[in-house]
């Protein structure tokens, strides 16, 4: 299902890591896209400040200013239909501030807020994890409470992301490390896909009120099957050295916050299999939403890390 006329899209966290991709499938798909972003200032990285001319280049509008500048968000609402956002876990319940302005506008079609994680509503993670979570089913409830159109994203893992953290190709390591047994399936979905998917559900009435869950049929794998395959690929040989499911549980306990949140992270993908765990029920799976569409399958997401390999990335909790 191809979207029929052009959206005004706006998102939060542009600039960002997953932001950077919505941006360009948003413009990939015809949208008129908008982006809010920090001030640039003497602080500001080279590669930020590329990115900025790379998006104007594209036809991009930057508005810059800060979260905190209700009036000039409402401002920028009044110019789009879509608002999505793709703001990092520190700024999570900063999206309280979006949500009082999409309400002052009063004339915004769909709402995302950042999840694009698990799905916070099906899985009970160890208590570091779950506290982040928290956060964000707050953000939830406080959209439902409010009558703003919306749609929740559960985009499992970032492929690329996580295949860099767990594979290290970029290093010349002969061991790589296995949380648990490593037989859980986890969902990897390519970062270029989950944007276009977003775009994509952001503008599909059949999305409108729902929970959308990515997960590829041929995108589910287990950190074994995953090390098996990149040995195919690398026609090389990898030590599997595994952290045991009480190793990676006292760490979550002895570390402090927010050094916690990892392990207790990959507890959760990769010794529970969370993202696994349940079945699709009242949600929608987003794939099966557009059969035209060729996602990266994990095997031709490997092949990109040999030919060319996206950049590791890290996630910040604080």
């Amino acid at each position: 299902m191809e979207v029929p006329e052009a959206s005004r899209i706006l998102i939060f966290g542009g600039t960002g890591y997953i932001g950077k991709y919505m941006v360009k499938a948003s413009i990939k798909l015809g949208h008129k896209t908008h982006v809010y972003a920090r001030p640039i200032t003497q602080q500001t990285s080279p590669a930020k400040l590329d990115l900025h001319k790379e998006f104007e280049s594209m036809g991009v509008t930057i508005v810059q200013g800060e979260l905190e500048e209700l009036e000039k968000i409402v401002e920028v609402l009044g110019q789009v239909d879509i608002v999505i956002s793709a703001l990092a876990y520190p700024q999570v319940l900063d999206q309280l501030k979006i949500i009082d302005a999409i309400k002052v506008a009063g004339n915004i079609k769909r709402f995302l807020p950042s999840d694009l994680g698990v799905e916070e509503d099906r899985v009970a993670p160890l208590p570091p994890f779950e506290a982040v979570l928290d956060k964000k089913r707050k953000i939830r409830r406080v959209v439902e409470e409010s009558g703003i159109p919306y749609t929740f994203v559960s985009a499992n893992c970032f492929g690329a992301y996580f295949v860099n953290y767990l594979l290290h190709p970029h290093e010349e390591k002969d061991e790589i490390i296995v949380y648990g047994t490593g037989e859980a399936k986890a969902v990897f979905n390519y970062e270029e896909d989950v944007a276009m998917y977003t775009i994509k559900v952001a503008n599909d009435p059949r999305t409108c009120n729902r929970v959308v869950i990515y997960r590829p049929p041929r995108n589910a794998i287990s950190q074994l099957e995953l090390i098996s395959l990149w040995e195919n690929k690398t026609a090389r040989s990898f030590k599997r050295v595994h952290m045991s499911e009480e190793e990676l549980v006292k760490l979550t306990e002895s570390l402090p916050t927010p050094k916690n949140i990892p392990p207790a992270i990959l507890h959760s993908l990769f010794v529970k299999g969370e993202l696994m765990s349940f079945e699709i029920e009242d949600e929608i799976e987003g794939s099966s939403l557009y059969p035209d569409y060729k996602y990266t399958a994990i095997d031709e997401l490997l092949e990109l890390f040999i030919v060319d390999p996206p950049k590791p990335a890290s996630a910040s909790f604080e």
